[in-house]
């Protein structure tokens, strides 16, 4: 469970992934979830705890 944070953050990197090549129309929604795992890798690495 220490690690859930990346868990998370890879999980949004492969939901982007698989929606920014299945479904390319929906290029919005696709980029949200790729900021969101920059803010979340950004998060842990600044505050260098663990979750």
């Amino acid at each position: 469970m220490r690690d859930l944070i990346w868990l998370i953050v890879v999980l949004l990197v492969i939901g982007w992934l698989i929606g920014y090549f299945a479904f390319p129309d929906l290029g919005s929604i696709i980029h949200i979830l790729i900021v969101i795992a920059v803010i979340l890798i950004l998060y842990k690495l600044l505050t260098g705890r663990r979750l």
